[in-house]
């Protein structure tokens, strides 16, 4: 072939597969695989193919058509962002490196059930998994590097011969790199092999030379392979990781209470996939008296001719289920709202609040001035909260949205010190939260309950409520809760934080000093 008609064919068939990919743009965000692939492919792989030799001919067209869309790109933060995202899906779901590099969701181990089965399979190629796997290799964590890596190097061997001018590693890379991760986890012998099956593709590489003989030396000396398997990082501290994680990956529309069978008539029953889904063993209806659902007014006029739905969920700590909440309209109405002014979620550390990798989202605030929309579902939370929503005694609304992995590790709502910038309002602790699914997703991002041990699933434009704070005013810690990641899907919550002051004489102290 001319070196004419290579030069054409290298973008074009970068175009083809970029097109093949994503050609549903909703699909494109709901997958994590392909959400991955997009944000790589524009961050790295289009101006490797912009600035490669292949694409002489068209260099001034290329160059410009990147120069003019350059700055709205996905940056390196974004990307490896993303691969850390991956990551996080592997660990909290116990997916399969493998089976998520072959676009399967399944947890490791054989016979286990697809977590997620997408409309449309995605692999990831050799040069996606040595991404990930060189993310966590940066940082020293090579719990996930190894078996990253070890997909990006059976890849390669797989195509070795055939070159993508989008790649930016190689078979010598992830060779090189997998090599030194086993050898820090204290594999030696497979690191002596891997570096040696380098040097045939490289053997005047001083630098492998140089470890090789230094591997053959320990190995000479008697050093000894550590048998210990490599303990998976755990950065934000975590204590209640394998609760947390065990909640998360519990299976969605698996009913633990026989609600749909005991419900009376005249009763609202949710539909199945909305009930609760227990941790715990499922209990006999018999021991389970105060968990209901009902049609509820609250003594409020607003509700006299469309009563609020309610699906009691747990006693202690007290939480209620809200279905069909809010419309479809509405729900995308205030999304249309907040996107503009998405920003990086920030937790409260000391007096100041900051970016944190435990919390991974976006989110905007929104006054009931905002839109008509805003302040009708204030009115509605007011209603069947029964609480005063009135400046200073509630927050703005908050609208969150979490993409690629968002997650929200185990936190409380209220402050658990006076320091809290909670505080500034002067309007006292956080008593309830009110939060709104506006969205559904394909798979994760249950809300979990980790001492209360329960999890209750993304139902789509039901409302979540609980008290934070006991009636004597104490923090009840049953509510410490966490938003699992997102597995598949673009998941959307406005949440309502309401103050204890003002709520005197609706939530009033009880006459015991403990409750």
């Amino acid at each position: 072939a001319s070196l004419k008609s290579v030069t054409q064919r290298v973008p074009c068939r970068f175009y083809e597969k970029v097109q093949a990919l994503h050609q549903d743009p909703k699909a494109s965000v709901d997958n994590p695989l392909l959400a991955f692939s997009l944000i790589k492919r524009l961050h790295s792989d289009w101006p490797n193919i912009v600035y490669s030799d292949e694409a002489t001919e068209n260099t001034q067209a290329l160059h410009a058509g990147f120069k003019e869309v350059e700055q709205e790109l996905p940056g390196a933060e974004d990307l490896d962002g993303a691969a850390r995202a991956l990551m996080r899906l592997q660990d909290v779901y116990a997916l399969s490196v493998k089976g998520m590099a072959n676009g399967v969701f399944q947890r490791a181990g054989a016979g286990r059930p697809l977590l997620y089965s997408p409309g449309r399979r995605v692999s990831l190629s050799a040069d996606d998994c040595f991404h990930v796997g060189k993310v966590a290799y940066d940082t020293g964590d090579y719990y996930h590097s190894i078996p990253w890596l070890e997909e990006a190097v059976g890849l390669f061997r797989l195509s070795y011969g055939s070159w993508n001018p989008e790649d930016r590693s190689s078979l010598e890379d992830a060779l090189d790199h997998l090599a030194f991760s086993y050898f820090m986890a204290g594999n030696i012998s497979h690191a002596l092999s891997l570096s040696k099956e380098f040097l045939h593709y490289d053997p005047s590489n001083r630098r492998v030379v140089r470890n090789v003989a230094k591997y053959e030396k320990l190995l000479e000396m008697g050093t000894a392979v550590s048998t210990e398997p490599l303990r998976r990082p755990n950065g934000t501290r975590l204590q209640n990781r394998d609760t947390y994680e065990e909640l998360c990956q519990r299976p969605r529309g698996q009913v633990g209470l026989v609600w749909g069978c005991c419900c009376p008539p005249a009763h609202y029953c949710p539909p199945p996939h909305a009930l609760l889904v227990p941790l715990s063993p499922q209990l006999a209806p018999e021991h389970l008296p105060h968990l209901s659902c009902s049609y509820e007014t609250n003594g409020s006029p607003y509700l006299l001719l469309q009563p609020a739905k309610k699906e009691m969920v747990q006693v202690q700590p007290y939480v209620a289920l809200y279905h069909d909440f809010i419309s479809d309209a509405e729900a995308e109405t205030i999304k249309g709202l907040a996107g503009p002014w998405l920003q990086r979620s920030v937790v409260a550390s000391g007096e100041k609040q900051q970016k944190a990798e435990y919390r991974i989202s976006k989110s905007a605030w929104l006054k009931d001035t905002a839109d008509p929309v805003v302040r009708a579902l204030e009115q509605r939370i007011a209603a069947i909260t029964g609480l005063d929503l009135r400046p200073p005694y509630a927050e703005y609304l908050q609208v969150v949205n979490y993409g690629l992995g968002g997650h929200y590790e185990p936190h409380f709502d209220h402050a658990t010190s006076r320091k809290s910038p909670l505080y500034r309002m002067k309007s006292g602790n956080r008593i309830a939260t009110v939060m709104i699914y506006l969205s559904a997703v394909e798979a994760g991002g249950s809300t979990a309950f980790i001492y209360a041990n329960f999890s209750v699933p993304v139902v789509k434009n039901a409302a979540l409520f609980w008290w934070n704070l006991r009636r004597n005013g104490d923090g009840d810690e049953d509510t410490l809760h966490a938003g699992c990641p997102v597995l598949a899907g673009d998941k959307w919550v406005a949440n309502k934080w309401i103050h204890e002051h003002g709520q005197e004489f609706r939530r009033p102290c009880s006459a015991d000093p403990q409750d």
